[in-house]
């Protein structure tokens, strides 16, 4: 049955379907079909890397970052037949929901030029910075989360989780990137024209940095594009994807996916599918060649 319908339904959903281990399937099919040809044998070892690929992504994974993955690594694999692979295997990467702008606007007017004009690149890491705040729920209450990104590599240099949204939020996790040295003097740090990013104690706090202010206009997402993507992606890849009965619990799952997946382990596109400390470490590399 599964071999006659194989072209309709994918193979992991019609072995869930019947009971049967997709390993038992594979093994039944290999035996029925002889030996196996060059191009059957160089399949089917890519289903199995392309398998092993998607379980380390956490399922976040598409076509097209598995294929650099297996590229990366000397497998050679076009995308179009990961996708077909893919398909056959019945693996689906996490998809978006749609991304809640939680942005409270400061009362005041701020003379504050935006410096980025929605151009999120930078030639170095330190120098050109993006942040914002995003709630999350937990069952015993909100909790707010802050973050510092660094437009060179992709890399969160900073970030913080409170019960609260005072600006002592937004500076501790600017005061993160710039103890661990991801802050250049007379940086720049973007934000949306929240209240703790308006407020008296954050221009106070850069000006006493060397960081230059930089703020998109009032209930304009894309002025802030880079950071609303992060969370975005948070969103999806972890966040709607758990249940988190206490706060201690998603402060541990927001500060694994940060520093162990997000930062380390996940490829992005914008970096030539490098993840944010690859970047960051072949930056170091080449940097005093370019000096």
């Amino acid at each position: 049955m599964i071999q006659a319908e194989k072209a309709t339904y994918p193979i992991a959903f019609m072995c869930a379907l019947l009971g049967v281990p997709r390993s038992t399937y594979y093994a039944w099919a290999e035996r029925a079909a002889g030996p196996q040809t060059a191009t059957a044998a160089r399949r089917a070892m890519l289903a199995e890397q392309i398998q092993l690929e998607f379980t380390a992504s956490r399922s976040t994974s598409g076509c097209r970052r598995i294929a650099a993955a297996l590229n990366q690594r000397g497998i050679d694999a076009s995308v179009g037949l990961v996708a077909d692979l893919m398909r056959e295997l019945g693996l689906r990467a996490v998809q978006p929901r749609a991304y809640k702008r939680t942005t409270v606007p400061g009362e005041q007017p701020v003379p504050a030029a935006d410096l980025l004009g929605r151009d999120f690149t930078a030639a170095a890491p330190g120098q050109r910075l993006v942040g914002d705040i995003t709630y999350l729920r937990t069952g015993q209450g909100w909790l707010y989360l802050a973050v510092v990104l660094d437009l060179a590599t992709r890399m969160v240099v900073g970030w913080q989780l409170a019960p609260h949204m005072r600006t002592s939020l937004v500076t501790d996790a600017l005061t993160m990137a710039i103890d661990a040295g991801h802050v250049q003097p007379d940086a720049i740090f973007h934000s949306d024209r929240g209240t703790q990013y308006t407020s008296a104690e954050f221009a106070a706090f850069t000006e006493a940095h060397r960081i230059r202010r930089s703020l998109g206009r009032t209930g304009v997402c894309w002025d802030n594009a880079a950071a609303e993507s992060f969370f975005a992606t948070l969103k999806n890849e972890m966040y709607h994807r758990h249940i988190f009965p206490t706060r201690a619990k998603a402060r541990f799952a927001v500060a694994e996916y940060i520093e162990v997946f997000y930062n380390r382990k996940r490829l992005h596109s914008t970096l030539g599918y490098r993840t944010p400390f690859q970047a960051l470490t072949d930056y170091r590399a080449t940097a005093p060649a370019a000096a």
